[in-house]
């Protein structure tokens, strides 16, 4: 119970963070609206940190299992590869653009807070989101969840206080697109993908000063690119159990 009292106390003092923060206006862009609510969610570097860092990096707390955060470029797959190590690795996916598309329910409490924020061309209020966040880690906490793969959030330096204040982050997986990569898309992918990257850079810097930051780049085809994150990860040993086990049943 000592897990479930500070969750919940981190999420009042989160609350009471974002409460200070609406005093001042913010610039920055988080979430979108109507027509950009799918690619915030759900938008789809080389590592250079010495290998026994990454080691110390990917280290869970013992007892539990890993508490990840994904973010990066958009168009690399990134969702994919999410569920795929929350798969291999036990934990839960927790989607942030799924957590608010299902309370764009009209039986949902909160359903006229994000219908109004999305119609009017607004930002999803970020006390709506962390309290959804905060929701779901509780539940979670329940069904005996220890850990697990966070997807869609933070966008924001800001966003990742708050968000240290909810759960002990161990390693932000940060995918990026290979220039060859790039130059497959089209110009206004290109333009995307350079304000995302712009937009990014405090968050990554946030969490390189934590040493909690690891770059992958997305260059090949997926299942390329998937032998390379777990390597990358050196997660190759439970990919193989994993694999013989499901020979074996």
């Amino acid at each position: 119970m000592a897990t479930l009292s500070r969750l919940r106390v981190a999420a009042a003092t989160a609350a009471a963070s974002l409460t200070r923060l609406r005093l001042a206006p913010i610039t920055s862009r988080s979430y979108g609206s109507a027509a950009q609510l799918q690619y915030d969610y759900d938008d789809d570097y080389s590592y250079d940190e010495s290998s026994s860092e990454m080691e110390d990096s990917l280290g869970s707390v013992s007892g539990r299992g890993v508490q990840w955060v994904v973010m990066g470029d958009p168009f690399t797959n990134r969702q994919m590869y999410a569920e795929k190590l929350a798969q291999l690795l036990k934990v839960p996916h927790i989607s942030m653009g799924t957590l608010v598309r299902q309370e764009l329910n009209p039986r949902s409490s909160i359903y006229k807070q994000i219908a109004d924020a999305v119609n009017q061309g607004k930002l999803v209020p970020e006390e709506v989101i962390f309290g959804l966040l905060s929701k779901r880690l509780e539940e979670g906490f329940y069904r005996g969840e220890t850990g697990f793969i966070l997807d869609g959030i933070p966008r924001t330096r800001t966003q990742a206080e708050v968000l240290d204040q909810l759960a002990d982050i161990d390693l932000v997986l940060n995918f990026k697109s290979t220039e060859a990569c790039l130059q497959k898309k089209l110009a206004h992918y290109q333009d995307v993908h350079s304000v995302h990257r712009s937009m990014n850079k405090p968050l990554e810097d946030y969490y390189k000063k934590q040493q909690k930051l690891l770059n992958f780049n997305v260059a090949g085809a997926p299942g390329e690119t998937w032998q390379g994150l777990l390597a990358a990860l050196h997660l190759q040993h439970m990919n193989a159990l994993s694999s013989s086990q499901k020979l074996s049943v």
